[in-house]
């Protein structure tokens, strides 16, 4: 399969099955089990903690079916330096032919280039109404994603 025009629709959806985002993506690569999707910032500029996300910006993001989080590489728009990678903790994502389709479970991590990270939204993961298999994958989620931090491991999978 030619990957490289390959163009998937991402939707991200809240624990309640609702669309909350949607957009494009281009297939960079895809395994049995992953897809890695290169896809603009669509919304205006705004900071970030610490982060300017431009509207342009290139994201290429990793998508996983066996796994409970997704990962974004964020490259400036004009010089493609990495900004960082935000992480979010989702059920297994569902790879289709033509959408990539994830639930997010608020959860998040976002890591800078320097090894810094900072967990985010722990108070909106805790106001959901998971059951404890779920909150226990999903916090089992978050400790890899901070393994993957420490150890240039997120830089690896989205490259």
């Amino acid at each position: 399969m030619n990957n490289a025009a390959k163009i998937l629709d991402i939707i991200k959806l809240n624990t309640f099955h609702e669309e909350t985002w949607r957009y494009d993506g281009r297939v960079l690569d895809q395994t049995e089990h992953s897809v890695l999707i290169e896809a603009r910032f669509n919304r205006d500029d705004f900071f970030f903690h610490e982060i300017l996300l431009r509207e342009n910006d290139r994201f290429v993001e990793r998508y996983y079916a066996d796994r409970w989080y997704n990962i974004f590489a964020i490259h400036d728009k004009d010089d493609d330096r990495i900004k960082g990678w935000y992480c979010n903790v989702t059920y297994p994502a569902e790879i289709t032919a033509d959408r990539v389709t994830y639930v997010d479970l608020a959860l998040d991590l976002l890591a800078y280039p320097d090894g810094r990270y900072l967990i985010l939204d722990e108070d909106e993961f805790a106001d959901l109404e998971l059951d404890q298999e779920t909150s226990e994958k999903a916090r089992q989620a978050l400790d890899q994603l901070i393994q993957l931090a420490k150890n240039g491991g997120l830089a690896r999978v989205t490259t």
